[in-house]
């Protein structure tokens, strides 16, 4: 029994030092080229630049840091990676993604290629395109270099709590951050639940105020509605009525009272996109009666009016040009047909903000489900180009807290920066096509560059 408890007792000091080597290990600086994802992932959450040391002849350090320390007093969320060329490419941004776990946009540097992904919250699909195709075929200082100057000009979101103060390489461990790493563990998950808590009250906050904003202009338009039906001259078992004037009559009807039930169920800003499409259906229903009761063609179903939805359906398009903007042709109603022709200015649904009564495309992105529900999200964008709601809309600012659905937010929550876990869309990190592809086409989704 003595022996036994000696052997024991002797083995003591090799598991410690085995497990000083295994913390020590986790810190430092993987030297295989295939470093595996989780590795890069620990890399990037505390510094935004992550070397691999099979690849440490692309970037120096002295490069690696300069670029993380303009990351960092951005404030933005961009993590880069660079990766010796024959890293394995299947899934890399959709686990990069899921390791981290982290919401922002990532690019990688792989042998002399580039590619870059991001999540819809921070930045649109199409920019992290444009931006990756505008760097391609340079030098990997120069590319990473100008990519970032670019990324952080339009990059939504701020930079993560997890990046410290430490060398972008992630070296030099002192003792005391050894003997921290249970306590950093232990409070670890509680700091990141607590952040994520936050981060959705705040969220739920904004959607408060903006539905309670919209709420004041929608509940304007249902009365209108309402009105136009009172005012209606026509009665269901008047002797003229046939079956195809009752129906639209019925339609008319219930619009108006989905819209109301609509409006009273509405919990975030999208979801008044239902209220100005049943409306909007109400009211085509109106001009189908009216031409019936008068004998007239039925008329197309046109979008409303442009300047104001409560016009009615349009009648035809005319040129306008807004302030500061350029000309485009726009659906308007028969009097604001008129009146432009004539020189003067069309009847404008101006609305309430901070700086006095404004016309909606001018009075924030709040408005943004409101006309989305009206125009549709594939005709709203050309009609507002040049305007400030337009502009609004094409920002990653109005994408991080409406989404990209033109008014939509984003349901998890999260912003750049936020620390979501697995929470993330992998649509996002799949297949883009077009640019941001190596290889020249349409790759596997989630294979990084498609061509592969």
């Amino acid at each position: 029994m003595k022996a036994v408890l000696r052997t024991r007792t002797r083995s003591l000091p090799g598991l410690l030092l085995a497990l000083l080597v295994i913390a020590l290990t986790a810190f430092a600086p993987q030297a295989t080229a295939a470093t595996g994802v989780s590795t890069i992932a620990d890399a990037l959450r505390k510094s935004p630049v992550y070397v691999d040391p099979a690849a440490a002849a692309q970037l120096s350090t002295a490069e690696a840091d300069t670029l993380a320390r303009q990351i960092k007093d951005a404030n933005k969320p961009l993590f880069i990676a660079v990766l010796p060329a024959g890293y394995p490419t299947q899934d890399l941004f959709t686990d990069l993604r899921t390791a981290t776990g982290i919401t922002g946009l990532y690019a990688v540097r792989l042998g002399d290629r580039f590619d870059a992904r991001a999540d819809s919250s921070v930045l649109p699909r199409t920019a992290v395109q444009n931006l990756v195709t505008s760097v391609q075929g340079e030098t990997a200082n120069t590319q990473l270099t100008d990519f970032t100057n670019r990324a952080l000009t339009n990059l939504g979101g701020k930079a993560p709590s997890t990046w410290g103060g430490g060398s972008a390489d992630g070296s030099g461990v002192s003792s005391t951050a050894l003997i921290a790493i249970g306590a950093v563990i232990v409070a670890g998950g509680a700091g990141a639940y607590a952040l994520v808590r936050r981060n959705r009250r705040r969220h739920q906050e904004e959607q408060r105020a903006a539905l309670d904003r919209l709420r004041v202009v929608v509940d304007e338009d249902i009365t209108a509605f309402g009105e136009e039906l009172d005012r209606l001259d026509f009665h269901p078992a008047e002797p003229r009525a046939d079956d195809a004037m009752r129906a639209d009559y019925e339609r008319a009807l219930n619009a108006y009272d989905q819209a109301k039930q609509y409006m009273a169920d509405a919990r975030r800003p999208e979801d008044v996109r239902a209220v100005t499409q049943a409306l909007e259906d109400g009211r085509f229903s109106l001009a189908q009666l009216a031409a019936r009761r008068e004998g007239r063609p039925l008329p197309e179903r046109r979008p409303p009016c442009f300047f104001d939805p409560r016009h009615g359906p349009s009648v035809t398009d005319a040129t306008w040009t807004p302030a500061g903007g350029s000309p485009r042709e726009v659906p308007v109603c028969a009097a604001d047909a008129t009146r432009l022709a004539d020189g003067r200015d069309p009847a404008i649904r101006e609305v309430d903000t901070d700086h006095g009564r404004r016309p909606y495309w001018d009075a924030g992105p709040a408005y943004g489900p409101w006309a989305g529900g009206y125009f549709g999200g594939g005709l709203l964008p050309g009609l507002l180009i040049g305007t400030a709601l337009g502009g609004w809309m094409s920002a990653p600012a109005y994408a991080a807290d409406y989404g990209t659905g033109y008014g939509d937010f984003d349901t998890g929550g999260y912003q750049g920066g936020d620390l979501s876990g697995a929470d993330f869309d992998p649509g996002d990190f799949g297949d883009f096509g077009g640019g941001g592809d190596f290889g020249g086409g349409g790759g596997d989704s989630g294979d990084f560059g498609g061509g592969f």
